[in-house]
């Protein structure tokens, strides 16, 4: 048995033998134990060891701010971009539109060493980046120039940085079939299907009012599926607090059962759909979720990056670990201890964890200062 392997088994096993005595305990706290999800208090660290500015960048960039990366499924290599130097999540300063370098990297997942790096030109701030079973490279660009002419798009670039397809109208968003309104992100099922998960804005309305706005306005809190050469075919859900809606749908992942996993971040939930957009199930446990990883372990390593006082209190920034089948954690990553969060610590937004066990986190605009750098790995213990 590996010792990956052996951990999981280990820590989901302690887990279950506390769950089991604790019938009527509150969902966030499993009873006659030091267990907390919401703090992560006596849950263990598989991932001890933080090794900070982990990758590479060219000589003479500066790193700017990521919100995703991904595994290569055909050598288990590490992808992810950067913002061509921009420290904020869109909007007006620097951006990949005015300082046009190449955003997209594949790097070692040993030494960080840039094997890749494309895609100048291309975006103005690249948001969720997918690798599919061939290797080809998806990123979904969420903002718009002011031209209007880039942007609100997904792009699918082959292994060496050849652009082959892109989904939504270059600068134009829209909520129609043929329009993308802030793509967060996007997944290739089994069978080629193509997933996209719209609309960034939901996570700041909080009245019933807002959403009304929101929706009114055009914008988006949807599920968006195509075929495989990028025909529209079908979506599922619009700004909102019931299971189907969603406030900022910010990350998607699939489950060995085919089941399509949406990182819901505004409802703090994980929500899980057949891909026809039938809503199966929820998992509440893992905070306010920016990315999710399923290993072929089958567990889930959830990122929160958002939790603080003023929009969820109490909770603790960090990465969470539970298995697929049940909503209990097994795991914790805790986070930087930062000046700029002092009570809940800062975490990057996205994820990625390899056959080895090691997670690697990309730093977002809220964690890069105290980072240092684009993308942090924490090495699995005893490696």
């Amino acid at each position: 048995m590996s010792s990956l392997r052996l951990l999981i088994s280990v820590l989901f096993a302690v887990v279950v033998i506390a769950a089991c005595s604790a019938e009527s305990a509150p969902p966030a706290m499993i009873s006659g134990s030091d267990v907390n999800a919401i703090t992560g208090e006596g849950l263990p660290n598989p991932n001890p060891t933080r090794i900070a500015s982990w990758a590479t960048l060219p000589e003479g960039r500066e790193w700017g701010s990521t919100a995703g990366l991904d595994i290569d499924p055909t050598d288990g290599q590490v992808w992810g971009y950067e913002r061509c130097g921009s420290g904020s999540a869109g909007g007006p300063g620097v951006n990949c539109e005015n300082n046009p370098v190449d955003p997209v990297f594949k790097f070692d997942r040993d030494s960080g060493e840039i094997l890749a790096n494309f895609g100048a030109g291309i975006f103005v701030t690249p948001h969720g980046i997918y690798v599919d079973e061939e290797g080809n490279v998806w990123v979904t660009d969420f903002a718009g120039n002011e031209a209007g002419t880039k942007g609100h798009q997904v792009h699918k670039f082959s292994p060496t940085g050849e652009l082959l397809m892109s989904l939504g109208v270059a600068g134009q968003p829209g909520s129609d079939p043929g329009s993308l309104n802030q793509p967060n992100d996007v997944i290739v099922a089994p069978d080629g299907s193509i997933f996209v998960a719209d609309g960034h804005s939901g996570q700041g309305m909080i009245t019933e009012g807002q959403i009304a706005e929101g929706r009114a306005a055009g914008l988006t809190g949807r599920i968006v599926k195509f075929s495989p050469s990028g025909e529209y075919i079908m979506e599922w859900g619009e700004i909102g607090t019931e299971h189907g809606q969603f406030r900022t749908p910010h990350a998607l992942e699939f489950d060995a059962q085919g089941r399509l996993w949406v990182a819901d971040r505004g409802n703090h939930r994980l929500e899980i759909f057949d891909q026809e957009g039938n809503y199966l199930e929820s998992r509440y446990q893992y905070g306010r979720i920016s990315d999710l990883f399923i290993t072929e372990q089958a567990m889930v390593y959830a990122i929160d990056s958002e939790s603080n006082e003023m929009r969820h209190i109490n909770w603790r920034n960090g990465v969470r670990i539970g298995p697929v089948d049940r909503d209990v954690l097994v795991g914790f990553i805790p986070p930087w201890e930062s000046a700029s969060r002092p009570q809940n610590g800062v975490t990057g937004e996205g994820i990625g964890v390899d056959a080895q066990g090691n997670v690697y986190v990309a730093e977002g605009p809220a964690s890069l200062a105290d980072a240092g750098s684009a993308f942090t790995k924490y090495a699995v213990a005893g490696m």
